[in-house]
């Protein structure tokens, strides 16, 4: 049986979070790995409607182990108020079914804080972060001064990893015309709610190894979505990590011969959430109405979406860099009413034809799309759970994305509801 690989084809936002928890069912254990706190998954369970940030989406599974991996950049106190939030609503949560990389960095008050002074100093240089100190968190991670989740037990190497750290940021709070940080309050806070995140810690590599040896299945779960990599996104409009399939074994400690089907998830439209190129967004009539039917405002940060026709040039690429096999696709549900679709099949740029996104962020801004027209359907296909039950009309849809992105569609999502789902291929049977 094959681990499964669960990322995002767009730009985030996809509905990950629910087909990571469908697919969980068949799991044995469910590892995030990469991102922060930025990221939102929102789940709906029997009518209960679950928000998830740091959380792997299967901690609402009894019986699966959740990891988060050394890829996050965890935010301690984030992830205590979503851990008592989530109990409160009568999910579980224990040293059972949760763990967290003992490698993993840390985010503190520090970044968030640097996270905001940068955007309000950048003006209209902005790029839109959620201001949540994911990007600083990378930044001293690869500075090779960051507070790790280990480093919480260790008084000693604890105010080592603080003197290194403060040295940096001191000198920027300085430069940006902010007091320095009071590193006796940082220090003390710490240490309060080390003993909330250390009882979590453990080699996260090393278990994962144990369970895929003892032939249990792994779902690896992503965050945002591939256009916004650090690397192969609409840079600089972009999160601060690598949001691509291989990220997946770099993030866990698994190695790339434990990445088996990469699944990216695939919204029937297209949206991103803040700054940066857009080639397919509607100002008009039905831009509004997928921001109103398909309710797109962000989980986090609850800033609204930019809404758009289906970008299959983008979906193709992204389905390349993450070397997908299959796609699931999302909020079919929302274009229901639509008496024409349109999908974007190649960019214009001075004259010439593009099958692909240029890497120029000048470029990128200026690409205008290349629309192909489909015939919408007026019939319902909210909480359709078999082919039969869709319309000729959305199922032609459908095998259009297919040819045009090269990959195949695995799973069909038709609402948020978790067994609103057609399965064409099993991810954990390949």
């Amino acid at each position: 049986m094959a681990n499964v690989v669960v990322v995002g084809a767009q730009w985030g936002d996809e509905g990950k979070g629910k087909i990571v928890d469908w697919l969980s069912e068949r799991a044995d254990v469910i590892a995030r790995f990469q991102g922060g706190h930025n990221a939102g998954h929102t789940l709906v369970i029997d009518g209960n409607v679950f928000k998830l940030s740091l959380l792997p989406s299967g901690i609402l599974r009894k019986g699966k182990l959740a990891v988060i991996g050394n890829g996050v950049v965890l935010d301690p106190w984030a992830l205590i108020d979503e851990i008592k939030r989530i109990g409160d609503m009568g999910v579980e949560i224990n040293t059972e079914n949760l763990m967290i990389a003992e490698n993993t960095p840390l985010i503190l008050p520090v970044h968030w804080q640097l996270d905001k002074l940068r955007e309000e100093a950048a003006g209209k240089a902005k790029i839109g972060t959620t201001g949540r100190g994911i990007g600083p968190a990378y930044e001293d991670k690869v500075g090779r001064r960051t507070v790790r989740v280990a480093d919480l037990a260790d008084e000693a190497t604890l105010d080592s990893r603080l003197d290194r750290l403060l040295a940096h940021h001191d000198a920027l709070r300085r430069g940006l015309g902010e007091p320095e940080i009071d590193r006796a309050a940082l220090k003390a806070a710490l240490v309060e709610i080390a003993p909330q995140v250390l009882k979590y810690a453990a080699p996260v590599w090393k278990v994962l190894a144990e369970r895929r040896k003892k032939g249990e299945r792994i779902l690896f779960e992503g965050a945002q979505g591939a256009l916004l990599d650090v690397d192969y996104g609409t840079y600089p409009y972009v999160t601060s990590s690598n949001t691509l399939a291989g990220m997946a074994a770099t993030g866990t400690g698994m190695g790339p011969g434990a990445v088996g089907f990469v699944l990216g998830i695939v919204k029937a439209y297209t949206t991103r959430v803040g700054e940066g190129p857009f080639a397919c967004e509607l100002f008009d009539e039905v831009g509004q109405h997928l921001a109103t039917v398909g309710r797109e405002k962000g989980t986090v940060t609850g800033r609204s979406r930019r809404c758009g026709w289906f970008d299959a040039v983008l979906v193709r690429q992204t389905c390349t860099t993450s070397g997908m096999k299959g796609i699931a696709l999302t909020k079919m549900d929302v274009l229901d009413g639509l008496k024409e679709l349109k999908i974007c099949v190649a960019y214009e740029l001075d004259g010439k034809t593009l099958d692909y996104l240029p890497t120029a962020a000048d470029e990128q801004a200026r690409v205008k799309p290349v629309y192909e027209t489909m015939e919408g359907w007026t019939e319902s296909t909210v909480g359709a759970r078999r082919w039969a039950d869709l319309p000729a009309a959305a199922i032609k849809y459908v095998r259009r994305i297919e040819e045009l992105i090269e990959c195949p569609v695995a799973l069909l999502s038709t609402s948020p509801e978790r067994e609103d789902t057609i399965l064409v291929t099993d991810p954990f049977a390949d």
